[in-house]
């Protein structure tokens, strides 16, 4: 590999010490280099996750971000498909340094080319939301054309582009949200809306093949009353009642997301096809990334918070 274009050191961002936010500071470090079947990628952009900043307690210091769309600047051996100047887009896995920082490497299998139709924000914005719904409605779900899906929190981060890919795939999509977003989900794609606030959703479906859940608590544990036997009951919030659920013929499950260049490249297409659309809240410079951590904490919308790290 090249590096003769590469700093020795780098910006980034680093959870110093286990206090949320408070922990973050702002330094220079050492770029890291790509080993045998890694790339280094120059971030233009990189997302965060509410939660995340305690995902990496055991390894501090750590670099948060584990989604975010830049440009191939170094390839290492045995990397193949991969050449310098691709601008990509992926999901790092969790047991390393994120991408809040100008440089990150991770493995060649994760990285997928971003979508074109859409800038480096854009793009950063996809990959774990994204990724979650199709692995939830698809992978574990095994939601087909014509089955009924029930989203909680249909305009979430995740169920937001849950609502868009069962639609995308033909499936009747019912969704509950809260009263001042039914608006957003009917235009999202959903067939039926429940505002939970004021309906328990329970009492008015029946028989849906799929429940997928993004919030937890309360409507995840109602849940098996709306799925018919042999459906399936699936979370990324929290596990679900499992004992109650086997006891109806319900299969239910809880699971964490995991990187996929082959999704991300199927994503990309129903983006730059026009199926499929991300939300922004709002973009921070890398050296206020603090501020953009304390934001996440107390924001609940769908769109997703962004650490602008490169310009276009």
């Amino acid at each position: 590999m090249n590096t003769s274009k590469i700093p020795t050191a780098m910006n980034a961002v680093r959870l110093n010490k286990a206090n949320g936010p408070a922990g973050l500071v702002y330094e220079n470090v050492a770029t890291p280099r790509p080993n045998d079947g890694e790339v280094l990628v120059r971030v233009h952009a990189a997302a965060i996750t509410r939660d995340e900043l305690e995902w990496p307690l055991n390894r501090l210091p750590a670099i948060p971000s584990y989604e975010f769309s830049g440009v191939v600047a170094g390839i290492g051996n045995e990397v193949e498909d991969i050449v310098l100047g691709d601008e990509v887009y992926a999901l790092s896995p969790f047991d390393r340094d994120g991408a809040a920082a100008e440089y990150i490497v991770i493995q060649s299998e994760f990285l997928a080319p971003k979508p074109k139709t859409l800038d480096h924000i854009q793009s950063s914005s996809i990959p774990l939301a994204a990724l979650t719904a199709w692995q939830g409605l698809f992978d574990h779900g095994q939601l087909e054309k014509g089955q009924r899906v029930l989203i909680h929190g249909a305009t979430g981060g995740v169920g937001h582009f849950a609502v868009q890919f069962a639609h995308q795939c033909g499936a009747y999509v019912i969704g509950t949200v809260s009263s001042g977003n039914i608006k957003a989900a009917r235009e999202l794609g959903a067939d039926e809306i429940i505002d939970y606030t004021a309906i328990r959703f329970e009492d008015v479906i029946h028989d849906v093949d799929l429940v997928f859940d993004t919030v937890g608590g309360d409507r995840l544990e109602r849940s098996p009353a709306a799925i018919r036997k042999g459906g399936r009951l699936i979370s990324v919030a929290a596990e679900p009642p499992h004992e109650r659920a086997k006891s109806l013929g319900i299969e239910s499950l809880y699971f964490v997301v995991s990187p996929s260049r082959a999704q991300l490249t199927e994503i990309a297409r129903l983006v730059d096809s026009g199926i499929l659309r991300p939300a922004i809240d709002k973009v921070f410079p890398l050296s206020r990334a603090r501020e953009a951590f304390e934001r996440s904490l107390v924001y609940h919308g769908s769109g997703k918070i962004i650490l602008r790290v490169a310009d276009e």
